[in-house]
This record gives structure tokens, sequence and C-alpha cells, in this order.
């Protein structure tokens, strides 16, 4: 199933994407993270309302440096354990939303990834354990990252944790097979920037959930961004950045100066 999240008339609803008659529709639900979510209302046409985030995250879980060739093109080593990072809830931006860059850094990055939306409450995930059944679906991310800062800091808090640095959409589905492979494309102003694929990871799905439910209980709604690869760059004011990732969609943002 496909999943989003939408502004109706009485304000923000979770909806479920399904193809009829040729033409995407969306229909109010009560829940995503339901086993068998209900409708609530009529179908709309997709392209007549506005998408927002399709989700609302308690936490946000980052998988840093898990591609190879990002890891060098950065100028660090290849992980040989999993390097993770928190970004606060107030980073998440819908499509269309716009990204600010902040006054204080002078080197703005995108880095496009795939990122896990947990559907069940887990704990412990133990090694052999089927991780599918904790997963509600996967979406495109963009983590955003003031990478002047990010350098200077100890921690990345700062640097990755500005509001709206982390853009998500458009829509949930669990259509997809990382596992398989699929493409994770990013293009600033049209041109290409990153085209990568989930069959790169240096770690697995099952190892992240694993590695990070050893740490913490992770909530239906809390969002995991996989790591992004090779290709990052710079944003600039009047930008519009595009994470394109195969059976998901594409989130597009535009880029603009704080207003201090």
């Amino acid at each position: 199933m496909r999943f989003c999240r939408f502004l109706a008339n009485d304000g923000p609803r979770y909806g479920v994407i399904e193809s009829q008659a040729g033409r995407e529709m969306v229909a109010p639900i009560d829940h995503t993270f339901q086993a068998a979510p209900r409708r609530t209302g009529a179908w709309v046409a997709l392209g007549e309302v506005k998408l927002l985030a399709p989700v609302q995250p308690g936490k946000l879980v980052c998988v840093g440096r898990n591609y190879r060739e990002h890891a060098k093109e950065l100028g660090n080593p290849v992980p040989e354990e999993l390097l993770t990072f928190l970004k606060p809830p107030s980073t998440v931006i819908g499509p269309g939303e716009k990204i600010v860059r902040p006054a204080i850094t002078q080197r703005l990055d995108f880095e496009g990834e795939l990122a896990i939306v947990i559907g069940k409450q887990c704990r412990h995930i133990r090694e052999g354990e089927d991780v599918r059944q904790y997963i509600r679906g996967f979406t495109c991310a963009n983590d955003v990252t003031a990478r002047d800062i990010q350098k200077k800091d100890a921690q990345w808090t700062r640097g990755k944790g500005f509001d709206t640095f982390c853009p998500v959409g458009p829509v949930v589905t669990d259509e997809i097979d990382p596992w398989k492979g699929v493409r994770v494309q990013t293009r600033v102003n049209g041109e290409l920037k990153q085209d990568g694929n989930t069959d790169q990871f240096i770690f697995s799905i099952e190892q992240i959930l694993r590695y990070i439910t050893r740490v913490m209980t992770l909530y239906p709604g809390d969002l995991i961004p996989t790591g992004t690869p090779a290709g990052v760059g710079q944003l600039q004011a009047g930008d519009t950045v595009e994470v394109r990732i195969e059976g998901i969609g594409s989130l597009t943002n535009p880029v603009v100066d704080e207003r201090v």
C-alpha cells in the first residue's frame, strides 16, 4: 500500500493512495499504522490535494556513511561499526516546503536518502528475526547538513539539526524492495548529482534496526534515514533540490536564505 498525509478541509489527514481508472486517487484513513486502516472519507484526485510530510516522527535516527564512496569523498574512513545520529522532529518538512539556509553557515549540503518508516513498536530485535514486521514502509528523505558546522563541532547535533533540515515524502510505500536494490538519485536545478542504489549499503536494514533497537525503543512513525550515496554537494538560496527514489516518487524543495 501507499500512504500520504495531506491537507483536507478539516486539517491534516492521513490517506491511502490507489490507482482508479488510470488516475491516482487518495482517500482519508483513520491512521497509517493500523494493519487495515479504515477509510473515513471520499476519494479525491491525488493531484488536487496538498501533500504534507507523510509522517510525524517522534524521533529521527539517522545512519551516517553507509555508502563506501560517500565516506571516501568526504575524506572519512569506511566505518567498521554502524554510525548513527539524531535529528530533532522540528527538522521535518514536506514536499514543496522551503529549506532555510541558516545565516551562520557557509556550506549547506544536500544528502538524498531512503528512509525507513517504523510501523510497530520494537526493542531488542533478535539476530535472524524478520525485521519487515516492524516496517510500515519507505519514503524519501533529504538529510540537509550545514557541513562547515558539522566539521567544526565535536557532535553533529547543530550541523544536522536546524529547522527544515529534513524534507520527507512525498509518500510512504511498502511496495518496494530495498533488499533487491532501489535507485536513489538527487538533482539540483535539474542536474543529476547523486545516483546510488540501496544494494550498495555497507550495513543492511537488518543490521541497522538491530543496532538501533539495542539502544532505544522504536515507535510507529519513527524515521530511519539509511545513509546517502556519493555525490553530495552544496546548496544556495534559489536552488531547487529533488530526491527521487524509484517506486516512491520525487521529493522537491526550494532553498531560501534565513531572514535575520
